[in-house]
């Protein structure tokens, strides 16, 4: 069994309990995701499944779009509501024009601290494993990418939501957090949905009760990235088999490769010097 399968994460699970559960429903060890979710969150979570995870490194790349709840007042150590309470300040001032003016300051490149309850690691460590055992470490800060920012609906009770788009590697939570401090207070998320994630829609997701009653497609790496497909013939077909670097065959950057029976073979690509080389084999 391969391919790539879009998951429906639901709440209160992990994104490796999802792994278990699909690979236990499809009977395959081999299976993977592509970018964890939150155990509160929602939304796409992306599998790779026998031969396909060796897409999970090109998937990880891509750009990803959440709506997220945020109600001011609140800081918690996990920066999210299942957290511990830290501190309480009340919010002052708060109106739905402040806070669409605020958020217009987090569009583009920002720097933005870890949360100490994450799985970046510190000295050969995960940050979360400090964070439990009582441990103060540094928090890296990470350069990250928001595209896209804005206010959906209103501001009630010192809560409103957020549409975003952002980079690989952004913690919704930090910036949350960070969004708060904006509005001189402090902020907690709430609830958390992942709805895109590159091309993959949450429209196009399913559910792990669809996929216990059969009900899921494995999408083939051919819809999964957007590559030209070359066919060829038994005498290359041959070398791309082992692995070889050959003179350049095609002027892309990089191509999948099939045989004459339209079986996914490799994904080459331009090595420099008029060559080609495998990037993926399958």
């Amino acid at each position: 069994m391969n391919g790539v399968l879009l998951v429906n994460k639901e709440k209160g699970v992990t994104s490796r309990d999802v792994v278990n559960e699909v690979s236990h429903i499809l009977g395959t060890k081999k299976i993977g995701h592509t970018g964890t979710l939150d155990p509160m969150a929602t939304g796409v979570l992306v599998l790779c499944i026998g031969s396909s995870l060796k897409l999970v490194e090109s998937l990880m790349d891509h750009d990803k779009e959440y709506i997220a709840t945020i109600l001011l007042g609140i800081e918690t150590d996990t920066l999210d509501i299942t957290g511990e309470v830290q501190r309480k300040i009340v919010p002052q001032n708060i109106t739905k024009e402040r806070v669409v003016e605020i958020l217009k300051k987090f569009q583009g490149k920002i720097k933005q601290e870890v949360p100490k309850y994450s799985a970046i690691k510190v000295g050969g460590k995960k940050l979360y494993e400090y964070a439990r055992a009582g441990i103060e470490v540094s928090l890296p800060i990470h350069e990250v990418e928001i595209s896209q920012i804005e206010l959906v609906g209103d501001v009630l009770n010192n809560t409103f939501q957020i549409h975003v788009a952002v980079s690989k590697g952004t913690y919704i939570r930090s910036l949350v957090r960070d969004i708060g401090y904006a509005l001189g207070t402090v902020a907690v998320m709430t609830d958390l949905v992942r709805t895109r994630v590159g091309k993959f829609l949450l429209k196009d997701t399913f559910l792990l009760s669809d996929i216990e009653e059969g009900n899921y497609k494995l999408l083939d790496p051919r819809e999964v990235l957007d590559l030209p497909v070359i066919m060829v013939d038994d005498f290359l077909l041959k070398k791309i088999k082992n692995g070889c670097v050959l003179p350049s065959f095609f002027s892309c950057d990089m191509v999948f490769i099939e045989n004459s029976n339209h079986e996914l073979v490799a994904i080459y690509q331009q090595k420099g010097d008029g060559l080609v080389k495998p990037y993926r084999m399958f």
